[in-house]
């Protein structure tokens, strides 16, 4: 942490100290690229960003987005296999509920990890979080049972409670002058983990079927979903092993050589104080800005996972329910579409847009788009229907089936824009912590949040789009539409509490007893 001191000869008067906050407070916040140019503010030239220790973060938080989507094409498929219902309609029901368990158990996990990272420091927790997922991740794959599944996909959810301090990590290593390439670039990670870890399960699944002659074993009979698990979990290790060499400890008071490196914001007055202690939950959510992004952060994540399971179960409905009759290998890549458009999105459009528009806007906007998502969805089913050469099977013409993926193309493009009001979260939380001290915090009970509106949104959205499949009358048949869209429209209006948050409380980590501080790597 880098500070310039503006200290005059002799302390100022409260009454002057809090006059020059009271000149000083934007409440549009320094990152509103408009409000310095009508001012003429010239820009602070950006500290160069730390890129072994961002590429190393990067490397480690791949591993969580393989691990989670690579069962996404074959979940459904799985729970056929397991023989847990006859009803063929009653499978999104229980797809549902095992992503849902990852959740769950992630929200348990979440704010302890991060409360104990802010103790012991984040390094520990990043690398053993990542460890356990691999552990989970391959006992998922020969489990052979229900309640075998739910366990082993909850264990990984209590690993990946660790993702906020992962985004902690992030937040200490950059600053604001560096934040709108260092975020975008972290924010690849997801949608490339999304690329890798759909494609490893649509192709690996059913190795004995797709592959026999090197798969065709008694082993891989019996466990079909094991080795796309086995590669994610490789992934995870071989993750959490580079992490062991090249990622070092980031917190501001427990890092090595702090005798040469201490903040300066602890230099008062020729001598160096106590590092500030990380806030209390009680105090955090006294702070407006902070109780708006956790009340929008639940209503993007709900959102954003419910679209996520509906797609992927509307893609395995037959035609004649109402979805596209996909494959687990289709399903597979239409997931891969996605994560490429997410790159895209991120590494093109994301730096420019972070710099050129006030945050809080940004994220309001891209929470708007999230309706289209879901009224648009159906339309895909009106195209395959129309030109489908087998009703039954599902079978399509050349021109269809264009057609049919030009629409899941244009849909995905809209949901991923959507999509990145995470990244701008993620800067939002940053700059809503009160102090360094307690950043770790402040991004757990927002992901904590984030994660218990996770936790039944995938079985609220799959179940609700079983049942409506089940009705012939069209305010039925598309309830799910309706609902979901419903939930959009107040996700929405959630968002716009985080401008009028961010006008209510002061600016964090930046002015404290006269002095301005910047924060840096």
């Amino acid at each position: 942490m880098v500070v310039d001191c503006q200290a005059s000869s002799s302390s100022p008067s409260p009454r002057e100290e809090a006059q020059r906050f009271l000149d000083d407070y934007d409440p549009l916040g320094d990152d509103s690229a408009l409000e310095n140019q009508k001012s003429g503010t010239r820009p602070v030239k950006p500290t160069p960003i730390p890129k072994a220790k961002l590429a190393t973060l990067c490397a480690v938080r791949l591993v969580d987005p393989i691990a989670f989507t690579q069962i996404f094409p074959y979940v459904n498929e799985m729970m056929e296999h397991l023989h847990v219902t006859e009803d063929h309609s009653r499978i999104g029901f229980y797809s549902g509920l095992v992503e849902s368990s990852f959740a769950i158990a992630q929200v348990v996990s979440i704010y302890q990890w991060a409360r104990l990272s802010d103790i012991i420091g984040r390094r520990p927790i990043v690398l053993f979080g990542i460890f356990g997922i691999g552990l989970a991740t391959v006992l998922f794959g020969v489990s052979t049972t229900l309640s075998g599944v739910i366990m082993a996909r909850s264990l990984s959810g209590l690993f990946s409670g660790n993702i906020a301090v992962i985004h902690s990590v992030l937040g200490e290593i950059t600053d604001s002058t560096n934040q709108a390439v260092a975020f975008p670039l972290y924010g690849l990670c997801w949608p490339l983990g999304a690329i890798i870890g759909p494609l490893m399960g649509g192709l690996l699944s059913n190795p004995a079927t797709k592959f026999p002659q090197w798969f065709d074993t008694h082993f891989f009979r019996k466990y079909p979903y094991f080795l796309p698990c086995f590669a994610a979990a490789v992934i995870a290790w071989s993750g959490c092993t580079y992490g062991y060499f090249y990622l070092s400890e980031t917190h501001p008071n427990l890092q090595r050589g702090r005798k040469e490196n201490i903040p300066m914001s602890e230099y008062r007055d020729g001598s160096f104080e106590k590092p500030s202690e990380p806030a209390s939950v009680r105090h955090l959510l006294t702070i407006p800005v902070v109780r708006a992004l956790c009340l929008s952060g639940a209503g993007l994540s709900f959102i954003a996972t419910g679209f996520d399971v509906t797609f992927v179960l509307f893609c395995y409905t037959s035609l004649q329910q109402g979805g596209l009759a996909f494959n687990t290998t289709q399903i597979g890549y239409a997931l891969s579409i996605s994560g490429f458009i997410s790159i895209f999105l991120q590494l093109f459009c994301m730096p420019f847009l972070l710099r050129r528009f006030d945050h809080a806007r940004m994220y309001n906007f891209c929470m708007g788009l999230w309706p289209f998502c879901f009224v648009l969805l159906p339309g895909l089913n009106i195209i395959a229907r129309w030109g489908a050469a087998d009703f039954f099977t599902g079978e399509l013409p050349p021109t269809t089936k264009a057609l049919v993926w030009l629409g899941i193309g244009c849909i995905l493009t809209i949901s991923r824009s959507a999509a990145l009001a995470f990244s701008v979260s993620m800067i939002l939380v940053k700059d809503a912590a009160p102090n360094p001290a307690s950043l770790g915090v402040t991004n757990g009970i927002a992901q904590f949040a984030m994660c218990l509106s996770r936790s039944f949104s995938p079985a609220f959205a799959s179940s609700l789009l079983a049942f409506s499949i089940g009705y012939d009358f069209v305010l039925l048949r598309y309830l799910w539409v309706l609902v979901m869209t419903t939930i959009c429209f107040l996700g929405t209006t959630l968002s716009r509490r985080i401008a009028e948050g961010r006008r209510q409380s002061p600016r964090p980590m930046r002015e404290a007893g006269g002095h301005t501080f910047a924060m840096a790597h």
